[in-house]
């Protein structure tokens, strides 16, 4: 080295430093790297996507020729200006020696560490592409020096029990982990595709019972009517797959569609016997069932609508597919007459709600932060709240929210006032 002018010396000096501050780029850059964005381009044929592609699926032996080129860069560094103190001031001059190797140090945190790591950090995809053309030819060139660093590592991980980290490292995550994803999106994905994805997310939170309409509110045909009679309510009837039933509302015979009453009808064979063989035999779903469970059911079953029963084979009400739908997207049909849960929007703000509403509807819609772990109308929460049926005029605040009922029917409240 005494043959090398100082100039030299500092000038390898940099290059040393630049040596450190390539290597803190590309660690940071490829482990920063968003790995399914890089899998779409290495997808789209973009060679340095594939090279990084290639070398993190070698996580193990990149680190390791990371590690070692940063490792030997740093001891250069500190040795080359230990040198260039000894050769400007003297081999015996303690003070400069430590000064410059106070300046080495400062240097490599400042320019070769810190400020490398933050750039890679905030630009981890361009800087990985361009690192991989480097440390491609560098795994090669190093192969030996890699295989004896990771036999060592490999019998370290062994001792402490450990899984290495080639095999690890994965790229799935779970269901959360793509939800939080999904939420952190931002202007990547339209509002209206980021609702109906995150919707997708809470299908397997929400069963049947949230969405399905209650058996009061049922539109089910009795089949012991006149036959007039019968026809008429088939004619204004606002669904195309009714349930029937003989006297006794609770014991569904089965599901007739409306297309082919419209057949009898026109091939003159409107009867009770022929309604009975047009019908098609209930479907029965237990109550509690999440609705994405239920959706790959009616998949399978090929079934659009089915009646939900307790414990007991006790009708509680009716969903249909096109209600699992309308979780996911919005709704889009429209609601038979008399079924709608009437909300009426006051100018002070306050809502004026059918007992009927189900809660999640007013605290999707709304704001409302009602609890949905028990019951699933206002209806259910007031009555549970008070353990019996309320006077009317009586108000009550859950969560937060004010509630007054307006009117109650029989063993049920009718209307309720509520203030956002």
């Amino acid at each position: 080295m005494n043959d090398f002018p100082i100039s030299t010396l500092i000038i390898a000096l940099l290059a040393m430093l630049a040596g450190v501050a390539f290597f803190s780029l590309a660690e940071i850059s490829m482990m920063a790297l968003n790995r399914y964005r890089l899998k779409h381009q290495a997808q789209q044929g973009h060679k340095g996507a594939r090279l990084t592609q290639s070398l993190l699926a070698r996580t193990d032996k990149l680190l390791a020729v990371i590690l070692l080129g940063n490792t030997l860069m740093q001891t250069g560094a500190a040795t080359l200006g230990t040198l260039i103190a000894q050769r400007a001031f003297g081999i015996h001059n303690d003070t400069a020696i430590g000064i410059s190797t106070g300046l080495v140090a400062f240097a490599l945190i400042i320019f070769s560490e810190a400020t490398p790591k933050v750039i890679a950090a905030t630009y981890p995809q361009p800087i990985a592409h361009v690192s991989s053309y480097i440390l491609t030819p560098l795994l090669k060139l190093a192969a030996p020096a890699v295989w004896f660093i990771n036999i060592l590592v490999s019998g370290l991980m062994h001792l402490l029990h450990l899984k290495s980290v080639q095999h690890s490292h994965t790229t799935s995550i779970d269901p959360e982990e793509l939800r939080i994803m999904v939420l952190e999106s931002g202007h990547m994905i339209e509002n209206k595709h980021r609702s109906i994805l995150l919707n997708l997310f809470e299908l397997e939170n929400i069963t049947v019972d949230d969405v399905m309409t209650p058996r009061h509110q049922m539109e089910a045909i009795d089949l012991e009517q006149p036959l007039d009679e019968l026809h008429k309510e088939f004619a204004t009837a606002h669904h195309t797959r009714i349930p029937v039933y003989e006297g006794n509302p609770d014991s569904i015979l089965g599901i007739v569609h409306a297309r082919k009453v419209l057949h009898l009808t026109q091939a003159n064979e409107f009867s009770i016997e022929k309604m009975k063989e047009i019908a098609r035999e209930p479907y029965f779903i237990p109550a509690g069932t999440p609705l994405f469970t239920q959706l790959q059911n009616f998949q399978q079953n090929k079934r659009r609508i089915g009646l939900v029963v307790d414990e007991y084979g006790e009708i509680q009400g009716l969903i249909t597919i096109e209600d699992i739908l309308e979780e996911i997207i919005g709704e889009f049909t429209t609601h038979a007459p008399g079924q709608l849960n009437s909300i009426t929007r006051h100018e002070d703000g306050s809502l004026l709600a059918e007992g009927s509403c189900l809660l999640r509807d007013l605290n999707r819609k709304f704001g409302f932060s009602f609890p949905l772990e028990g019951p699933k109308t206002l209806n259910g929460l007031i009555i549970e709240h008070f353990e019996g049926l309320p006077e009317t005029g009586t108000c009550m605040k859950i969560n937060q929210h004010i509630l007054e009922v307006i009117s109650t029917q029989e063993r049920t409240v009718k209307v309720v006032k509520l203030k956002l």
